[in-house]
Parts: C-alpha cells; structure tokens; sequence
C-alpha cells in the first residue's frame, strides 16, 4: 500500500545523528529494563499477597509471551510481508547502525508487547497518569520501530492490536478469577484499593 509506505518513508526520512542514537535506544528492549522492573515492584507494593502477586505477574508472562508468539511465530511466517530493510522497492532507506533486523515485519512484536505490557497494567491500576504515561512509553517504542526502517504503519497497527486483545484477555481472567477483592470498584475512604485482607 502506497500510504504505508508514504508514511514510514516520511518518518525514516527525517533523521539527524543525534535522533539515530535517541531512537536506537528506544528501540531497544533493554533500555526499558528499569521500567519493567518499576512495574513489578509497584505489583508487588500494592496488593501484599504473594498469591496474588504471582498469579498477576503469571498473567503479564502469558499477556507478552502470547504477544510475542502470535506476533513473531504465527503472523511473520503466516503473511511473510518483508521487512521495509528487507524490500528493494523502498531503497534508500535510511539504515540505523546498519540495523536490518528479520526478513519479515508483520506485525511489530515490540508494539504487541509493549501495549500488551502497558494495556494490562493500566487495566489492573485504573490511574489516569499511569495510563497515559504507559501509553506514551508504548507509542514513543512504536515511532522508533518505524524511525529505523524495522516496521510499515500497518505492521505497528496490527501488532498493537494483538497486544490490546490479549491484555483484555488476560485481564479479564484475573478480574474474574484474582482480583475481585482489590478492584477499583471496592474503594477504602482515602480512596487506595485495598489491598486482600484489608477491611
């Protein structure tokens, strides 16, 4: 699609050095180490139970890992669309530290993750600020994957799509069957959940 690569063209196009390095950080999964940390620590603070704790941490495992699985182990293979590096048609493109990646694109792993990551955790802590911040982490990696040439709009798209859906998913599983005693419809006074055992 003409449009699809219009976009990823104009994006990849407006590069400078300093933004090269910028983005290539933001690209990388390892740079957001201490977020994820961040957010397991902010689990583990809130609800106080290790029951819990782990079953909520078992469902961000099943949310990213069936991300992943659909994104890199199904849909790649299934639609086997090249990855703009990969696709002839599309040269010059500008090359980030000469990053090519895999042979296909569709969809972005990193964006079905990284929603996957950030939808279920905004889901589980109902804060606006949290929300928004999550979302804005999700959309700054998104922008840097098409940035370095790694992915077409419609292989971002797509790859957040997975991630909301299996959040959602996921999320409603431990609403259902872990959460019903720290949902934010049981708020104490000070207007904190509490946590379980905390009447």
């Amino acid at each position: 699609m003409s449009w699809d690569a219009n976009i990823l063209l104009w994006i990849n196009g407006h590069h400078t050095a300093w933004l090269d390095d910028v983005m290539w950080l933001v690209s990388s999964l390892k740079t957001w180490l201490p977020l994820y940390i961040l957010l397991i620590a902010a689990i583990i603070a809130r609800f106080r139970n290790w029951r819990i704790i782990l079953l909520v941490l078992l469902g961000f495992g099943i949310a990213v890992g069936l991300s992943d699985f659909i994104a890199s182990g199904v849909l790649k293979p299934m639609v086997a669309r090249l990855r703009p590096t990969h696709e002839p048609a599309l040269d010059p493109l500008h090359l980030v530290r000469n990053y090519v990646g895999g042979k296909y694109g569709f969809c972005s792993s990193h964006a079905a993750n990284s929603m996957a990551c950030a939808l279920l955790f905004s889901l589980i802590w109902r804060k606006k600020i949290v929300t928004a911040s999550l979302m804005t982490w999700v959309a700054i990696m998104c922008y840097s994957r098409m940035y370095v040439g790694a992915h077409y709009p419609t292989d971002i798209i797509a790859g957040l799509i997975v991630g909301a859906l299996l959040a959602a998913l996921v999320y409603w599983g431990l609403h259902r069957w872990v959460l019903p005693s720290v949902e934010p419809h049981s708020p104490r006074e000070d207007g904190a959940v509490a946590p379980p055992g905390d009447s």
